[in-house]
């Protein structure tokens, strides 16, 4: 069912998140995934972006210094996904985190995209991807979108890093 009301060029502008620890976070998402740090506020607060916009990821300590995750079983955020721009970025990325010794929580080509999933150091769960061209989705005989799940071969991937 299409919404009663269509409206164009909307977009997610960034993601804002609780951290228990604001300088671990900042050296993760900087120095792992390679966001620049684009102010701080103190301790307490941190606006991280990529190319040259003001910020993608916001991290705050304002209510959850010290704290843990959410338990599994709870309501929240499942994952922010990260679009990277082409198929040898995401490698890099991969490449990152093998170096950083990240694990990865899984790995799936969904037919539109291709996938890494992880948690930051907080327990928020990450999506890496990139698409493929639109031209290129899969889809079903009545002209419908068919993604899928399948396993994607990470050392392939790492060959373009």
């Amino acid at each position: 069912m299409e919404p009663p009301i269509q409206i164009s060029g909307i977009r997610i502008g960034h993601v804002h998140l609780k951290v228990a620890d604001l300088e671990r976070s900042v050296a993760f998402y900087r120095d792992v995934l390679g966001f620049k740090v684009n102010q701080k506020i103190g301790r307490q607060a941190a606006f991280l972006g990529m190319d040259g916009y003001h910020h993608h990821i916001g991290l705050n300590v304002w209510e959850s210094s010290g704290g843990n995750p959410p338990p599994p079983c709870a309501t929240g955020l499942y994952h922010v996904a990260i679009l990277y721009p082409t198929r040898e970025a995401l490698a890099k990325a991969l490449k990152l985190l093998h170096e950083a010794n990240v694990s990865l929580e899984g790995a799936a080509d969904h037919g539109v995209s291709e996938a890494l999933y992880l948690r930051d150091p907080d327990g928020n769960g990450l999506e890496l991807y990139c698409d493929r061209p639109v031209e290129e989705w899969p889809r079903d005989k009545e002209g419908e979108l068919s993604m899928f799940t399948a396993s994607l071969d990470l050392s392939e991937l790492l060959k373009l890093a």
